[in-house]
């Protein structure tokens, strides 16, 4: 049960509630209102926030970050017209599950990379030509884009970048061979390259 904000009404059975929310994403995305779906998903890495506009996939929040956080700023930068909407993320939600289970090395699901701008838009349309199971440098990468002196810019754009484990930030590493860091923690980091690596099954 899921208590009535308004109180003089009672409690609803949350099986209403999420009845009613779906004919409001329904009649939203009918009416075309619906700027931004979103679905919350339970991932060997924590729980994580996924977003999607009409034209992709926006948004991947780590729980640290805080989802409501995660929430504010799409409704800033984005819209403020978001609603839960599961069906929308139904795409991502299964490429994950295969992903998390060994059976996925790429992600193929349209991309929203409105997030991204200048430099760190370059950096993370780089991290997605990472191939699975391998890494680079910072150093690396910032050569790549022929800017070698852009070594911490490269690391602000991963530790920024919007839509983590989709585009592999996680396969960027310190030139001494070192984690460096990563937005949803070193814990999830090394996670997802021992996954890669074939050295952790997640489901074992």
């Amino acid at each position: 049960m899921i208590s009535n904000p308004f109180g003089q009404l009672g409690e609803v059975p949350a099986s209403t509630v999420e009845k009613l929310l779906q004919d409001l994403q329904t009649e939203a995305q009918h009416q075309e209102l619906l700027d931004v779906g979103y679905e919350l998903y339970d991932s060997p890495v924590g729980q994580l926030l996924l977003a999607a506009t009409p034209v992709g996939l926006v948004k991947v929040g780590f729980e640290q970050t805080d989802h409501q956080s995660t929430l504010q700023d799409l409704a800033s930068k984005v819209s403020p017209r978001i609603l839960k909407a599961p069906s929308l993320l139904d795409p991502v939600r299964k490429q994950l599950d295969e992903y998390f289970a060994g059976k996925r090395k790429d992600f193929e699901v349209p991309l929203d990379r409105r997030l991204s701008h200048g430099f760190r838009k370059l950096v993370v349309e780089q991290l997605s030509r990472i191939p699975y199971g391998q890494t680079q440098t910072y150093a690396q990468i910032a050569n790549t884009l022929e800017n070698p002196k852009a070594v911490r810019a490269v690391g602000s754009a991963c530790a920024t970048n919007p839509l983590p484990i989709i585009v592999p930030c996680h396969r960027v590493l310190r030139s001494d061979g070192s984690l460096g860091g990563y937005l949803g923690g070193l814990a999830a980091k090394t996670t997802l390259l021992d996954l890669e690596s074939g050295t952790h099954d997640l489901f074992t």
